[in-house]
């Protein structure tokens, strides 16, 4: 096992969304990606269930269906909703990034069939129906998993970037992949080895911005 010498501040602050520099050529072996996964089902889940499951996806025509279920669900996104390069006019330098940000997630979506591996998270349930109202609970079971397989990939030399619009076909695609119908998907997280290692931690907005204490 080859990680990278990464501190885990660094390691939680440069592990970005990778899409453009997804390399898109070079096949991934299959047990890296079970060593992420080792990694992810260490994360904690509620009552210690364990309920879930990963699909990692590498049949050429497999991925490229999916892709483009994550196509038409990208385009319709982006058509129905502010594009992110539109967000922030009045500030020049968020709006820079902003448009950086929709360019890779185009680039992204007409791609995302190529990507060597694809692994989908899901949970499983005692019946087909998802829990009424606040589902944190459920996915509070799932997403930190999903993050820690991130983090183990990103060690490891290899890229990902969090998605979940393929969910407009969730059906089509459990289908497709053969998944039970008391699966439900959480996340679509493409996988590969990236290009170039200049990552860095993001701008975000200062945290007194956000910051609550005591009430808000």
């Amino acid at each position: 096992m080859n990680t990278q010498p990464l501190s885990p501040d660094e390691l939680l602050s440069t592990t970005r969304s990778v899409r453009k520099r997804l390399d898109l050529q070079r096949p991934v072996p299959i047990e890296l990606v079970r060593e992420c996964l080792r990694i992810a089902v260490q994360a904690p889940t509620g009552s210690n269930r364990q309920d879930w499951h990963w699909i990692v996806v590498t049949d050429a025509a497999a991925r490229a269906k999916i892709g483009e279920y994550y196509r038409r669900s990208f385009e319709r996104y982006y058509r129905s909703s502010p594009a992110p390069e539109h967000l922030y006019p009045d500030d020049a330098a968020r709006a820079g990034v902003q448009r950086r940000v929709a360019a890779s997630a185009v680039y992204l979506a007409e791609r995302m069939g190529e990507v060597p591996v694809l692994v989908i998270a899901g949970i499983k349930l005692g019946s087909d129906q998802l829990p009424a109202g606040n589902q944190a609970g459920l996915w509070g079971s799932l997403l930190p998993a999903v993050w820690s397989y991130m983090l183990a990939a990103r060690v490891r030399g290899l890229g990902t970037a969090w998605t979940s619009l393929h969910l407009a076909y969730e059906r089509e695609v459990a289908e497709l992949l053969g998944i039970p119908a008391d699966v439900h998907q959480g996340a679509l997280i493409p996988t590969a080895y990236y290009t170039g290692d200049t990552f860095r931690p993001a701008a975000r907005v200062p945290l007194d911005e956000v910051i609550h204490l005591d009430r808000w």
